[in-house]
């Protein structure tokens, strides 16, 4: 493996994707590109699922899962995930919403409260 993608491997397993050589690089993966050349590619991860990345990273950042999370640390991780783009997702604030086993209606209080 090209040194540019050892380097770069941690970044790509945290976001769920994955390398690929250089000759099953498509039009839809990320070029890794070395002195001209093309050395490997980033093939990024399918949408479906990114939510449950997303919220597995916030859960790994603040050292416990989402529902254990006492009012300060869901507030926390609702910022957080909001800084991740969680809630352009499609039925992102249900679905949080259930992970945490709180109310959406609470899910939108805290972003309410992030954006004023």
């Amino acid at each position: 493996m090209h040194p540019l993608a050892v380097a770069l491997q941690p970044v790509i397993d945290a976001t769920g994707a994955e390398i690929v050589r250089a000759l099953d690089v498509t039009g839809s993966d990320v070029a890794l590109i070395w002195n001209g050349d093309v050395v490997a590619g980033v093939r990024l991860p399918p949408i479906h699922g990114s939510l449950e990345r997303i919220i597995t990273v916030v859960e790994n950042e603040l050292g416990d899962r989402l529902p254990m999370l006492a009012r300060p640390g869901k507030q926390q991780a609702i910022r957080r995930l909001d800084e991740l783009g969680a809630f352009v997702l499609r039925r992102a604030v249900e679905d949080v919403a259930e992970a945490m086993g709180i109310s959406r209606i609470t899910v939108y209080s805290y972003l309410n409260a992030l954006h004023r």
